[in-house]
């Protein structure tokens, strides 16, 4: 019996070929269109498992603009809310760093909390439902343990098991306070006080501005600042362990804008905070955490204003002498993107026009010949061979799929002519094609 081939939903389809023509990575849908990178994907799904072992993992994936970064950040995040884990992900920008005279810091564990995401809520906002799981999943404990929720002792349970979590935690920095705002959630849960609850979330969320505002609100004397908030991102994830979880994937794009900061001493703090963070998982002094971020070669290497420029880590971070080019070290904690194969760009141009017919309800008869034409204008560009990337190659045939269906009787074929692209001779058999692009390519 042949397996038949998974159509994507149509709106799922939308979402995927404007995403990817506006130049962005779509949150749905990349298991429809994932080409390559098979092994980034088993690397960094490595990590995941030493993570829900109870280790921790550090890795920047590394790739120029276009490169595929954010996709495969994309990809692994789905990959792991599929095996039980809690992602927090945002992207650096001007107003979020790891640290900064005008509360960066704080700003960016405010997003990466206000992303948290889990299965069931795959968009962001997943905490309260994480607290709710936790608060169920201590109930069902109890009831499993044989004392129903109607029987009088079932509340005293249900609070020594509470206890318990809460101060299995009070060992770690900050712990005490994390274990009080969760007591205070707990007891607005039982009373009904949504009100309370929603003040409860307000601290986890890193939304009090002082102290004496959360001391009011709920007795606690430390919220969270610019200088403690990666702490409490360790507590997230021991707690999510506690809640039924499996760990915590903090993923962070867009490192580039560390590169960017002009004052020396502002980015070298924001590399120490990366240091600190690095050396907390590779000496195990973290659990059941595992860190991804992306940076652009140059926002890794340049000595004067990159990552490179803090010594401690371009010591760390620096390759040993036999990486080369095709045999990169997939182990070490710098994992970078090679450039998609002729093979994989080919299969991924037949997954985007079969998303593109089933979407607008067309029979796709791209041929052979055609695909290769396109690909070979695609790498006769001045500085193809080295710089061209999938988003470059995404943009222009999508941009041709929608020409073609907006000009019924008009082939991919015919437009590319027009364009003044030479497919004279022996180019024109699909031997050829390929022959030429061989050439090229060596």
């Amino acid at each position: 019996m042949i397996e038949k081939k998974r159509v994507a939903p149509k709106r799922i389809a939308t979402a995927v070929l404007n995403s990817l023509k506006g130049g962005v990575v779509p949150r749905v849908g990349l298991e429809y269109i994932t080409v390559g990178r098979t092994a980034e994907i088993s690397a960094l799904l490595r990590d995941a498992e030493i993570v829900a072992d109870g280790g921790a993992a550090f890795r920047f994936v590394v790739g120029r603009y276009g490169s595929g970064k954010s996709f495969l950040l994309q990809t692994i995040r789905n990959h792991v809310m599929e095996k039980r884990f809690v992602v927090l992900d945002c992207d650096l920008s001007p107003e979020r760093r790891f640290c900064g005279a005008r509360g960066q810091g704080l700003a960016t564990y405010k997003e990466l909390v206000r992303n948290m995401s889990t299965r069931t809520k795959p968009d962001g906002g997943a905490l309260p439902l994480v607290l709710e799981r936790w608060l169920s999943a201590v109930q069902s404990k109890v009831a499993g343990e044989g004392i129903s929720p109607g029987n009088p002792n079932f509340e005293d349970a249900v609070k020594r098991e509470i206890y318990a979590v809460i101060h299995a935690m009070e060992d770690m920095v900050h712990g005490f306070d994390f274990g009080q705002a969760l007591a205070r959630y707990w007891e607005a849960a039982c009373a009904g006080d949504d009100e309370s609850k929603s003040k409860a979330l307000r601290w986890f969320r890193g939304e009090y501005a002082t102290k004496s505002e959360a001391r009011r609100a709920l007795g606690i004397n430390l919220i969270v600042n610019d200088d403690n908030w990666y702490d409490f991102l360790k507590l997230f994830s021991t707690f999510l362990v506690q809640a039924g979880y499996a760990g915590m994937m903090i993923m962070v794009d867009e490192l580039v804008n560390l590169y960017r900061i002009p004052h020396r001493v502002t980015r070298q703090y924001n590399y120490e905070k990366i240091l600190a963070m690095y050396n907390d998982t590779l000496q195990g002094k973290a659990k059941h955490i595992g860190i991804l971020m992306c940076a652009t070669p140059q926002a890794l290497e340049d000595s004067d204003k990159g990552i490179f420029s803090y010594d401690a880590l371009r010591s760390r971070l620096a390759e040993g002498r036999f990486s080369t080019p095709g045999a990169r070290d997939l182990l070490a904690p710098i994992i970078r993107l090679e450039p998609l194969s002729y093979e994989e760009l080919m299969v991924l141009a037949e997954k985007l026009a079969a998303l593109h017919a089933n979407l607008y309800g067309y029979e796709c008869d791209i041929t052979p010949d055609e695909y290769l034409m396109f690909l070979k204008v695609e790498f006769e560009r001045i500085g193809a061979a080295t710089h061209i990337t999938p988003r470059e190659v995404i943009r222009d045939f999508v941009e041709l799929l929608n020409l073609v269906y907006q000009a019924p009787g008009r082939r991919i074929g015919d437009i590319l002519r027009e364009g003044g692209f030479d497919f004279a001779g022996a180019a024109q058999t699909e031997e050829g094609i390929h022959a030429e692009f061989a050439a090229f390519e060596v």
